[in-house]
């Protein structure tokens, strides 16, 4: 009886599948689910401390699902190569896409991140009304961006996603006829 080899590309994409999954899936539960939850428990300090901690986990998350993706398509990319027709490839959207959710992730977590949880703790601790408007005003200026790059970053996920899933049906078609 002949011992049946492991695709390695099917594995590699179930994972990359799995990890883009975990990424949209977890920015749509917490959109979704978590944060009316959490603001309709508690009040507006709690909660924004205890969100900001869940976009934390969120975005080490991502980063970890980052790292997943960029080493299992630099494998199938030493392996398979860049041809666009041969299903475990790795095209050049892919690159790009990869690219794109790696500075988003990066200017949330290093830079945009960092300045928006300085101005929060600042309007959570200020004690006149005006100052407290004012840090709440320039708190939620910056929020409104990171939360435009979450979505922006989702999205990017959500094309890589779509651009696998569609990589393996024209592969499937391609195969069929």
């Amino acid at each position: 009886m002949e011992k049946r080899r492991v695709n390695w590309g099917i594995v590699g994409f179930f994972v990359e599948i799995c990890a883009l999954t975990l990424w949209v899936g977890g920015l749509i539960v917490i959109i979704a689910v978590v944060i009316p939850a959490v603001f309709n428990s508690f009040g507006m300090e709690p909660a924004g401390r205890f969100l900001r901690r869940v976009f934390d986990g969120y975005g080490y998350l991502n980063v970890g699902i980052l790292c997943v993706l960029t080493l299992v398509s630099f494998l199938r990319f030493r392996t398979y190569g860049q041809d666009p027709s041969f299903l475990f490839s790795v095209t050049a959207g892919e690159w790009w896409l990869l690219g794109g959710m790696l500075m988003v992730t990066v200017g949330i977590l290093g830079i945009l991140g960092p300045q928006a949880v300085a101005l929060q703790e600042e309007a959570f601790e200020a004690i006149s009304k005006e100052h407290k408007e004012l840090a709440y005003s320039q708190f939620f200026r910056l929020h409104m961006i990171v939360r435009a790059l979450h979505l922006v970053n989702v999205g990017l996920a959500f094309s890589l996603f779509i651009l696998k899933l569609r990589k393996i049906l024209v592969h499937r078609l391609a195969v069929a006829h």
